[in-house]
């Protein structure tokens, strides 16, 4: 049976290249009817984020990127928490010492960098002596009579080569002589990811290996710590860098908003910091760092999963030169690593927004009114047990809006429509431009009163209602509609005027326009 892991390590929130190597597995092993395993990654305590891996956790989850073993789930291979197997880690450096494949080194790191200085000097590759190697018991005790302390090493081959077969890359070679004799154990006892990750891939029976490219040429330490105890290798596959677009460098926020020349990553942002300000201070979800090439990000402005899902399936694999638009289950049906490439795959958030919208397009309203509510009870606009008449209006909003909803958070775009009428606050810079003109308030306060009466209160009947009003007085619409929209909304953009009144209803309406009246008729 095909079995596949995710490891993530908790030292910072999880990158979305790192996402997208979770989905290239899941993908892999659903479609081959596997397991797929999540491991965490903690061996590096130092380094450690503890609040780093709730949103690892709630990220794949979100997605639909569930786990067969791991986490939250238990399994026949725990613990899955490296951090915890320290016992099996210390058993397989033991018996790599015992077998001659790893030696306790008392080497200082200034012997070692003496060294590499020297092998540097004379234009040659550092290859260690290893002179301060202790192999036998009475070496060892006479080094640590020196007051030193030992870490160890693999003792790596020095002459020929390993040679694997990736999955993606093909035939890769490495010069045995190019590898260090690499520390697998630091002096204070705690081992290194190399071959706590090894000797983890073996006792889960991990058959595949597929991961980022950076860990490539962690492969022959891996390769041949698992050869020095005897345990099967798995198959490996390394996959294409997740980079900025338009090159091979990797995806980092700096680069990003780099190439995004403000505009487009500013857009992003903002869309980030008006979703954050709308949910205020009200518990986890509503704090979230503003960095587009983190997972929480994208799952706390409201970006459907199903859209980064598809996004990030296209960041170095491809099913034909056509097909662009899958469902997380199609994808499942057709991904294979074959046809994944090898060169980088550039993160672009502004196709990543066209698929946000394609998806979004094909959601039902109905749907729309299910996701959209977290986002409104978070920011305390709405509270559990929705009437017909709160659920009216959130469908009503959603359909007026159309397009204008790209993301589940734009929501919050339209508080206005949930606060109470004495709550609603005016924007400053509105008022100045709205109410500047002599009569604007007057007009306000005259249309107001034809909306006492005005029956049925739809949008034909209250546009048709707006235009003679401002016929009958020999003024532009503008000079009515602005004040209107700010009155009753509190600011100078929205969708239409008309489905903006008729969503409030008569009594928001009056009262609103009356309370504009009252506070700003004295500056106007």
């Amino acid at each position: 049976m095909v079995r596949t892991r995710f490891a993530p390590s908790p030292t910072g929130y999880l990158h979305i290249g790192g996402l997208r190597t979770a989905l290239f597995n899941w993908l892999f092993t659903r479609r081959q009817g596997g397991q797929f395993i999540l491991r965490i990654d903690d061996t590096d305590t130092q380094r450690n984020i503890q609040e780093a891996l709730t949103p690892i956790l709630k990220g794949l989850s979100w997605l639909g990127i569930d786990w067969d073993e791991g986490p939250e789930v238990g399994g026949p291979h725990e613990p899955y928490y490296q951090s915890q197997r320290r016992s099996r880690h210390q058993a397989a450096v033991e018996e790599l010492i015992r077998r001659g494949a790893a030696y306790r080194d008392y080497a200082t790191t200034e012997e070692i960098q003496e060294e590499r200085a020297k092998a540097m000097a004379a234009n040659r590759t550092f290859v260690y002596s290893r002179r301060w190697m202790a192999e036998t018991p009475g070496q060892q005790a006479r080094f640590e009579a020196e007051g030193r302390q030992a870490v160890v090493r693999l003792k790596m081959p020095r002459e020929g080569k390993l040679v694997i077969n990736d999955l993606i890359r093909g035939r890769v070679e490495f010069e045995w002589l190019q590898e260090q004799d690499h520390v697998i154990q630091r002096a204070d006892g705690s081992v290194l990811y190399h071959l706590a990750s090894a000797v983890d891939d073996h006792d889960l029976e991990i058959t595949h290996v597929i991961r980022a490219e950076e860990h490539l040429s962690n492969t022959p330490r891996q390769v041949f710590v698992l050869q020095s105890l005897g345990y099967e290798l798995p198959e490996y596959a390394h996959l294409p860098l997740v980079a900025e677009p338009g090159s091979r460098s990797k995806l980092s926020k700096r680069k990003l908003a780099l190439y995004c020349k403000n505009k487009d990553f500013a857009a992003l942002m903002a869309l980030g910091a008006r979703v954050r300000a709308a949910l205020g201070e009200k518990g986890e979800e509503a704090t979230f760092e503003l960095n587009p090439v983190v997972v929480d990000f994208y799952r706390k402005v409201g970006f459907l999963p199903q859209a980064l899902v598809n996004y990030l399936a296209l960041l170095g694999w491809s099913l034909d030169e056509k097909s662009e638009d899958f469902t997380p289950e199609e994808l499942q049906r057709v991904f294979s690593l074959d046809r994944v490439n090898k060169a980088p795959a550039g993160f672009d958030p502004v196709k990543l927004m066209a698929f946000e919208e394609r998806h979004m397009r094909r959601l039902s309203v109905a749907e729309k009114v299910e996701l959209v509510q977290p986002y409104l009870k978070q920011a305390g606009l709405i509270t559990e047990g929705l009437s017909n008449e709160e659920r009216a209006k959130i469908e009503a909003i959603l359909v007026a809006a159309g397009d204008r909803i790209k993301v589940l958070g734009d929501i919050l775009e339209y508080r206005y429509f949930f606060v109470a009428d004495e709550e609603l606050k005016l924007d400053q810079e509105g008022l100045k431009k709205c109410f500047k003109k002599a009569g604007a308030v007057q007009l306000l306060r005259e249309f107001g009163q034809e909306l006492e009466t005005l029956s049925p209160f739809e949008p034909p009947v209250l546009e048709g209602a707006l235009k003679k009003f401002a016929e009958a007085r020999g003024v532009k619409l503008g000079e009515i509609i602005h004040p209107l929209r700010l009155a009753v909304t509190g600011r100078t953009t929205g969708f239409g005027l008309f489905e903006t009144l008729a969503i409030l209803g008569r009594r928001s309406c009056l009262a609103r326009i009356n309370q504009a009246i009252a506070r700003e008729s004295g500056n106007c």
